[in-house]
């Protein structure tokens, strides 16, 4: 590295010190917006954030900053810098919606307005998303105000439907292919093991949602009068949920779940041996309660659980209220099962396995349907090879001042596969920014200090190392 190079690092990382209390406020603003985008009500808050982003974008030094509306969509944010001829373009994803704040009595303070304390930015959207935003915008800031360009061309997208299963985004990508095109795709929306460990995420579980209804009778009936004579569908609805359970078992047990799972290497398995894990600070961030015990596949490690095995989660049940509820023999019950996908799984397959299962040895012969809600989110998978993935790791390795992990994620971002596709196979970067405290959908959402700092210094670095070298 050349000495001008060196200098040009070294003053957009002043910068990024210098304004570090500035950031907080940038991110305050777009915490203080209750852009909720599942339940339809907050579509006036979700203009004004994507409405702040372009503000902040346009204070970063993007150009060509602007809202789209597609219809029927939340809006899109967009702004570029494209004056690095020879150069590769980037693709900075992040998004702007967020979760609602369920549960608020257990908040500790207004989950609206950013509160820091103990190392920690609290709020809803602080770690997912809306700090990502205020990392991306402050390390280009800190090249266009100090050196005057950027060492690569940018191109930067926020959603504003990421927590909607971005319902729109593959079309929307297809629409402004062009405009969008990039040689590298950079996402900062997964998770670091540990606040000072940066990691590199290589692969993300999919995800399919199956609505399960159970209904035995036209009617509520008399429980004094029926009960014990009826079915009671909410009954029947739990014995077929159980099927799925797997306490004591080393696998769920339904036939041809586990079908096409891809093996981990013995590569991968050495790495997954060298990571560490205190089963204590696990129950810690997991709160398992006094007593209760893990609920992961005997002999398997924990990452590898989260990470490249599938999982059924059942994510919400219904029958009836506990505020009108009755002395009745419930007529049905609903349920929603989410289902983590993995390598290699293909989803049509495991929709089929489940809803055999589920719909077959009824209890007293109650009508049960499965029904796919949604479109399936596929699984993603990369081999860590390449300039992209090198220029990462020693970009968080000066970042951090710690060696990087590569590491998968239990979670779903069902568009970087198709995208990156639809783009020619470039490489997708998956830079971490939470970590196991910062309770993302969760009451006291926050965001680490170390991280917030050291992911922008990451990423500074990141644009320097994937620049081609001057002829």
């Amino acid at each position: 590295m050349s000495q001008e190079a060196l200098a040009q690092r070294k003053a957009a990382l002043r910068f990024l010190e210098a304004e570090d209390q500035r950031l907080v406020r940038d991110l305050a603003e777009l915490v203080a917006i209750p852009s909720v985008s599942t339940d339809g009500a907050h579509a006036q808050e979700i203009e004004a954030c994507a409405a702040k982003v372009a503000e902040q974008m346009r204070r970063a030094g993007l150009e060509h900053v602007e809202i789209l509306r597609p219809a029927g969509a939340y809006p899109y944010v967009y702004g570029d810098w494209l004056h690095a001829p020879g150069q590769p373009t980037l693709l900075l994803y992040s998004h702007y919606d967020v979760q609602p704040t369920n549960y608020l009595e257990q908040w500790e303070s207004n989950p609206w307005q950013l509160t820091e304390r103990n190392g920690r930015l609290y709020g809803r959207g602080a770690a997912d998303d809306k700090g990502a935003i205020i990392i991306q915008l402050a390390s280009l800031e800190a090249w266009v105000k100090t050196v005057g360009r950027l060492p690569v061309n940018i191109k930067m997208l926020v959603e504003g439907e990421e927590e909607v299963g971005s319902r729109n985004l593959l079309g929307f990508l297809r629409e402004h292919r062009e405009r969008l095109q990039a040689d590298v795709l950079v996402v900062t929306d997964t998770e670091n093991l540990d606040p000072e460990i940066p990691c590199l995420t290589t692969s993300l579980r999919g995800i399919i949602t199956l609505k399960v209804e159970v209904r035995g009778l036209e009617r509520p009936l008399h429980s004094g009068m029926a009960g014990g004579l009826a079915p009671d569908a909410a009954l029947a609805l739990n014995a077929i949920l159980a099927r799925l359970c797997w306490a004591g078992k080393r696998r769920i047990p339904v036939p041809g779940f586990y079908e096409g799972v891809k093996r981990l290497s013995g590569k991968e398995l050495k790495a997954l041996r060298r990571l560490k894990v205190s089963l204590n600070k696990l129950r810690q961030d997991l709160t398992l309660l006094p007593g209760v015990k893990f609920a992961h596949l005997t002999g398997v490690h924990p990452y590898e659980q989260t990470w490249r095995l599938p999982a059924v989660t059942v994510i919400a049940q219904e029958a009836s209220s506990l505020r009108q509820a009755s002395n009745q023999v419930l007529p049905y019950a609903t349920a929603l099962v989410s289902v983590r996908i993995v390598p290699e799984q293909e989803p049509k397959r495991v929709i089929r396995a489940l809803t055999k299962e589920l719909t077959s040895r009824a209890p007293w012969g109650v009508q049960v349907q499965v029904t796919t809600v949604g479109e399936p989110v596929k699984w993603w998978y990369i081999e860590p090879k390449g300039a992209a993935f090198e220029a990462a790791l020693r970009a968080l390795q000066a970042g951090y001042g710690k060696e990087p992990l590569t590491i998968g994620c239990g979670g779903s971002i069902g568009f970087v596969g198709p995208l990156c596709e639809m783009f020619g196979g470039i490489p997708a970067l998956l830079l971490g920014i939470e970590d196991p405290q910062s309770a993302a959908h969760s009451p006291n959402e926050s965001l680490n200090r170390t991280i917030f700092r050291n992911l922008a210094r990451s990423l500074v670095h990141l644009y320097a190392e994937l620049a081609q070298p001057s002829s």
